[in-house]
């Protein structure tokens, strides 16, 4: 296990800023995720962590030692590629084997190691196999295998299971979550999923432009989101946003005008009338209410009935379609029309710069 410390990275291609300033500090034994839409700079910052991209400037800290000079060879540090990046005419044994072999360790030791990991990976039937005679799913626990027979300070994955199709992937996440519980150590790991990141993370960090936007545990992310960006990014489906203007506001009442709708809400906000604000509300945070006494009218465009939950898309009067989750079984009709109420006690509100005005859990039971 190692301590990492990012203190003010940058990352510069010619003329062109692609990380900007980033500090960051990941403890023993922590599995952090980098997350964020394609382009953000989460695999470059992997990649500068590796050693494998040089620092424009900052400094990259492991265990205490500054090491933007040093190889990525002698970083101790293993890393999970995208693409396996697997030796397609060596045999599983051999490519889990090869980088052991080439430090001199003692056959006996090298032989343990890769079986020991083959035994907790369930690769142990596939060692004389190719890499071609084996699934995607049996290719990448060969990559994560090969990591951890070299026993390495921290391990950094790069979108290991981008390649695989949805079932896999659960299946995967499930068992690197595993993995982790039972060998331990260090890992970051990147990816552009936020499922993946809500399940398999201590802490997120979240990238976007190559900025880090917020850096939290799962649920500090989802219940307390600073900004429009990571209440957007984090949860899914992403939350509904409802753009207005502040009509009223006192110490225990705000009246937010959004699109034809008039949202009364028993608490207050840090804003003035005239103000623009943005309402957020989780799909899984609005109900159907029984005549039309909810807080929008809206109609629906369509319904998806997944067996247990419903989700379905409606549009309201002047605002963008809403998305609504719903458990169980609840048939709709495109075209049909439904009041939906806001719960107030999970009701966001972000100020015309997208910057959180108050979280959702300030309601303390607050009605409206």
């Amino acid at each position: 296990m190692t301590h990492l410390s990012l203190k003010n990275v940058t990352k510069w291609y010619d003329t062109v800023a692609v990380i900007h300033g980033i500090d960051l500090e990941v403890r023993d034994g922590e599995f952090v995720v980098l997350v964020g839409p394609s382009g953000c700079g989460k695999s470059t910052l992997l990649r500068m962590i590796a050693g494998l991209e040089e620092v424009t400037s900052g400094d990259v800290f492991l265990d205490g030692e500054r090491v933007n000079h040093v190889p990525a060879s002698d970083r101790g540090l293993a890393m999970v590629f995208q693409s396996y990046a697997l030796y397609p005419h060596m045999t599983v044994y051999k490519n889990m084997a090869f980088g052991l072999e080439n430090t001199r360790m003692p056959r006996a030791e090298i032989e343990a190691r890769v079986h020991r990991a083959a035994e907790m990976l369930r690769i142990t039937d596939y060692l004389h196999r190719k890499p071609k005679a084996l699934s995607g799913g049996q290719r990448q626990r060969v990559a994560i295998g090969r990591a951890i027979v070299r026993d390495p300070k921290t391990f950094l994955f790069d979108e290991p299971l981008s390649n695989l199709d949805a079932e896999l992937r659960v299946a995967m996440r499930k068992e690197l979550a595993s993995l982790h519980a039972e060998i331990g150590g260090t890992a970051i790991y990147v990816t552009h999923d936020q499922t993946e990141a809500m399940t398999l993370a201590n802490r997120i960090v979240v990238l976007n432009n190559g900025n880090v936007e917020q850096i939290g545990s799962p649920l500090e992310l989802y219940n307390r989101p600073e900004n429009l960006f990571v209440a957007g990014f984090i949860g899914s489906p992403k939350m509904n946003f409802l753009e207005g203007t502040v009509q009223k506001t006192a110490a225990d009442r705000l009246t937010v005008k959004a699109g034809a709708y008039d949202l009364e809400f028993g608490f207050g906000a840090d804003c003035r009338e005239g103000d623009r604000l943005t309402v957020g509300v989780r799909p899984e945070h609005m109900d159907v209410a029984d005549n039309g006494s909810g807080d929008l009218d809206v109609k629906v465009d369509l319904s998806e009935q997944l067996g247990g939950e419903t989700y379905f898309y409606c549009t309201p009067e002047g605002l963008p379609q809403l998305t609504v989750h719903q458990l169980g079984q609840r048939p709709l009709d495109r075209g049909q029309f439904l009041s939906l109420k806001l719960r107030r006690d999970s009701i966001h509100l972000f100020d015309a710069a997208g910057k959180i005005v108050r979280h959702a859990d300030e309601a303390n039971g607050a009605a409206g």
